[in-house]
């Protein structure tokens, strides 16, 4: 299994919608790539590591999939169609990353 790691940095007077993200956005990838994506999570960062630090992204998803294929064929039809959506809820610039997941508990 592989997770698609999506994250927004936490930039000093950036714009993120979360309720939309959260409501609109992510459902509306899930419904594009249907079975390709197994499920996926959405996070709102609240603190750094250390006390009083501020959380480094604002905003993260993760996108769980089969392979790194399974991601490629449901995400890359729809691709244009998600990533124009993105100015709908921040003027900020995704971080992406693919990771294989070792560990699932």
């Amino acid at each position: 299994m592989i997770k698609v790691s999506v994250m927004y940095p936490n930039t000093p007077g950036a714009r993120f919608d979360h309720e939309y993200y959260r409501d609109r956005h992510m459902p509306l990838l899930k419904a594009r790539m249907g079975d390709s994506c197994k499920y996926y999570t959405v996070d709102k960062g609240l603190a750094g590591g250390a006390p009083g630090a501020p959380a480094t992204y604002v905003g993260m998803c993760h996108i769980f999939c089969d392979s790194v294929a399974s991601f490629q064929a449901g995400f890359g039809p729809h691709m244009q169609e998600i990533m124009a959506d993105i100015p709908n809820y921040t003027d900020l610039a995704p971080v992406m990353q693919i990771s294989e997941v070792v560990v699932e508990r």
